[in-house]
């Protein structure tokens, strides 16, 4: 029959708002699609939010963590529990329907592992407080035992990745690519072996570029990106960078490529420049999979920016689809993965592979927060 949950992501673009999904699920297929709502923080959240990626990047997981990450979880950890509760209560949902929350948390700083270092992570987020102010047992900190594992503990959307696919009767030709401050790409083998890694960047650098230029928050419909022209030598330069050929198992932070490579361009040019590095990472990444890829299913606001979509179908030699246009929710698909996850969590199924995230051996992963009422 399975279960409902609820799943909460906000993404590392600090849009000062939280993807809320519901799904009921098995932990394994979807078997029914509930409420998806994007809920704004109340005005002092985001800049708390900010602060504290500011103060992640000095740290750099050395010494002891920023005084900023404290209220900057509080206040977040506040904001998504009342965003639940707004959600269940505008849809009439009892709460003591809803089985688990899948709470992400805000990623601050992630440094993914090398051969000679092993990775670190850090979200912000307490599940001992959303399921006391929820009254629902959450899960969250789903990366941290990857890591310690030695995994790169990210991307974990796959497994949900996989079931959306399963869903849509897509077939080895289909990957799902998701358009978010980082991109990234899963794909399931005929036997259902799940291959997914970060492509390299999707909206950051475009969105940094855009709101440093023009100070509003994203190139809107894909305009501004359309009027520029791509330095072509430029791009090719820069898609030399050694992660794109580097194997995959792999994951990348927001920061690891920034605005800062359009620098010396127009705003039109340097906004072209970096839509196109995103899509031309993504053709280097398809590059690396052992199958022919005819069709991205891509979800994510990426999917939103018409140019973006234009340059990756044109570069990587794809049908490039929007999710919506298949019976999927492309604004919903990060948090209904984390609503998956939390499933899977309650009947300890894994949520991180080798091929995903390169962890050994398939593992469980997630902290389980009993309900407020069981606290007690």
């Amino acid at each position: 029959m399975g279960d409902w949950a609820v799943g909460l992501m906000t993404g590392t673009a600090l849009d000062g708002n939280v993807d809320v999904g519901l799904i009921r699920s098995d932990g394994e297929t979807v078997l029914e699609f509930g409420p998806i709502s994007l809920e704004p923080y109340p005005p002092q959240v985001r800049p708390l939010l900010l602060e504290a990626v500011d103060a992640a990047a000095r740290w750099g997981f050395e010494g002891p963590e920023p005084a900023a990450f404290a209220p900057a979880e509080d206040a977040l950890t506040r904001a998504q529990a009342a965003a639940v509760l707004n959600v269940l209560d505008r849809h009439g949902i009892d709460r003591g329907r809803i089985a688990a929350i899948g709470f992400h948390g805000q990623t601050v700083l992630h440094r993914p592992a090398t051969a000679n270092r092993r990775g670190a992570t850090r979200q912000l987020g307490s599940g001992a407080l959303m399921a006391q102010l929820t009254g629902i047992r959450t899960v969250n900190d789903f990366r941290s035992a990857d890591v310690a594992a030695g995994g790169q503990g990210a991307p974990l959307a796959p497994i949900y990745h996989r079931a959306l696919l399963r869903r849509i009767g897509a077939g080895e030709d289909t990957a799902m690519l998701n358009l978010g401050g980082v991109a990234n790409i899963s794909w399931a083998a005929a036997d259902g072996t799940l291959h997914a890694f970060d492509t390299g960047p999707a909206n950051a650098p475009l969105d940094d570029w855009i709101a440093r230029h023009t100070g509003e928050a994203m190139d809107r419909d894909g305009r501004i990106a359309a009027g520029g022209r791509v330095d072509e030598a430029k791009l090719a330069a820069l898609l030399d960078a050694p992660f794109f050929s580097a194997a995959y198992p792999k994951s990348l932070d927001r920061n690891a490529f920034t605005a800062q490579m359009a620098e010396g361009c127009g705003l039109e040019d340097g906004a072209a420049l970096l839509a196109s590095f995103s899509a031309g990472a993504v053709a280097r990444g398809l590059a690396l999979l052992p199958a022919r890829i005819r069709r991205l299913v891509v979800c994510g606001g990426g999917r939103k920016n018409p140019y973006l979509m234009r340059q990756i179908a044109e570069r990587c030699g794809v049908e490039a689809v929007d999710a919506d246009a298949l019976g999927l929710r492309g604004d919903g698909v990060e948090a209904e993965c984390f609503a998956l996850l939390a499933l899977r969590r309650r009947r300890g199924l894994p949520i991180s592979f080798p091929l995903t995230t390169g962890v050994a051996a398939p593992l469980v992963g997630g902290v389980v927060h009993p309900a407020g009422e069981e606290q007690r």
